[in-house]
């Protein structure tokens, strides 16, 4: 009375409605057990509900089959209901919810039965709860669900440290590599310049190798003396003729052998006696018919 009249320009504006408006009742398919209660409350028997009974397997090995309700059909006929909200009250699985939806019109009165595929739209309309008192006890489902996730942030915080320890100590394990948090990253750093190879020393250079003397006559060559290095054997004397040489006597200066004179027969040649100089071979006078050998 003390204000003044405003006339709602429905349908162009929507009119603000109170957030506990009865207007259509919507339905959360999820939560609805068959359990009948609603049906059976409801005063006016405009509840309509079908449903069919499954078997379940077990859920361990060894255990017992059971059987579970599936609903089937979830009708309402808004052309009886009164709306008193008795079926929204005896739920017990809050299968049922108040919606502000109003606009459900229908020009035949049997179209007003609406199956649960309108009620669970309508379901997406219910308003949110009004907040709770900021002095009033925190709801039991609240608190059991804060409670759980505590539970399991405890419980991944500490697999979280037991891994964090594990790679510690693989770490701290490896040879060569000092231990470290395993958490820390170490930004990468410029790379050392190489550095370039040393030349080898006196000691370590291997010795040239000598440049190959003269083809060297067939034969056997001369053993190395005692001291001496591995290399090339020595090149044969001029003149020498092909083969072993004889090694010289003790004492006896090495030289090459007279040839013999004239007249004489080609042989060995005698070797020296020890201490004595090589000198020309005695040839024997074959013009002597006494055939004396001078002194």
């Amino acid at each position: 009375m003390t204000r003044k009249t405003v006339t709602e320009q429905y349908p162009d504006v929507q009119p603000e409605l109170p957030p506990r408006t009865r207007g259509v009742i919507g339905l959360f398919e999820e939560n609805c057990t068959v359990c009948m209660l609603c049906a059976r409350e409801c005063p006016d028997w405009c509840i309509y509900i079908d449903s069919h009974k499954e078997t379940v397997p077990p859920a361990v090995e060894g255990g017992r089959e059971r059987s579970r309700n599936v609903l089937d059909r979830f009708a309402i006929d808004f052309s009886l209901c009164m709306y008193c909200g008795i079926c929204i009250e005896v739920c017990p699985f809050d299968a049922l919810f108040w919606s502000p939806e109003f606009e459900y019109a229908e020009t035949d009165i049997r179209d007003l039965t609406h199956e649960r595929d309108k009620l669970r739209e309508w379901m997406w309309t219910v308003p949110s709860p009004p907040a709770l008192d900021p002095s009033a006890e925190e709801p039991k489902e609240l608190a059991a669900a804060r409670k759980a996730a505590d539970k399991l942030a405890t419980a991944q915080a500490a697999q979280a440290a037991q891994a964090a320890q594990a790679a510690e100590a693989a770490q701290s394990a490896q040879p060569g590599r000092a231990p470290g948090p395993a958490s820390t990253t170490q930004a990468p750093g410029p790379a050392e310049p190489s550095r370039p190879a040393e030349a080898p020393g006196p000691a370590e250079s291997s010795r040239p190798a000598e440049a190959p003397g003269p083809a060297q006559a067939p034969g056997t060559a001369e053993p190395p003396q005692k001291g001496q290095a591995p290399g090339r054997a020595e090149p044969p004397q001029t003149g020498q003729a092909p083969g072993r040489a004889e090694p010289p006597q003790t004492g006896q200066a090495p030289g090459r052998a007279e040839p013999p004179q004239t007249g004489q027969a080609p042989g060995p040649a005698e070797p020296p006696q020890t201490g004595q100089a090589p000198g020309p071979a005695q040839a024997t006078d074959s013009d002597d018919p006494g055939g004396e050998t001078p002194a």
